[in-house]
């Protein structure tokens, strides 16, 4: 007996899958890292809690993205949760080539080096414990090492190619 194998299906076209996950809302933060060249950070809606015990998060970062050279090289970084006013922060560091460190943004540095956004709704402390290719990305996993909140203010969001608050 001959067993054919089915042709495997179509890839989903990109615009699509990109139309698609425009409906789904996801949280917003901004990851911050120095890896020696200089504070660098971005706008993520991709960031997901993997594990409790050890704590664990994981984001995903476009390979074509400025901010992977610096990913890629560093032991750690921040990831800061974003609130309902923070959408001026969000866009600016989504902005390609914009000045994300200038003012009005502030921060400084915590003890252990990482750019800290000052205005955060909420931030963890990484190290960077595994880079994972993805298609033309990079799925990243850090464990959590310190974690402080600022306040309690309803999430910032992003949905159909902008920013919302509940």
């Amino acid at each position: 007996m001959t067993v054919l194998a089915s042709p495997a299906p179509a890839p989903v076209d990109p615009a699509l899958f990109r139309r698609v996950f425009r409906r789904h809302a996801a949280g917003v933060a901004v990851v911050t890292t120095d890896a020696g060249r200089g504070a660098a950070g971005v706008t993520v809606t991709s960031l997901a809690s993997l594990s409790a015990d050890p704590p664990l998060l994981s984001f995903s970062i476009a390979a074509t993205a400025s901010i992977w050279p610096h990913l890629r090289d560093a032991k750690s970084a921040v990831v800061h949760l974003l609130g309902a006013g923070h959408a001026e922060l969000a866009r600016t560091f989504a902005t390609s080539g914009a000045d994300r460190f200038g003012a009005p943004t502030r921060w400084r540095r915590l003890p252990t080096g990482e750019p800290l956004l000052d205005d955060a709704a909420a931030w963890l402390r990484v190290t960077i414990e595994h880079r994972h290719p993805a298609g033309g990305s990079h799925l990243v996993i850090g464990r959590i090492h310190e974690a402080g909140l600022q306040d309690d203010s309803a999430p910032l969001l992003y949905h159909d190619g902008s920013f919302h608050v509940l």
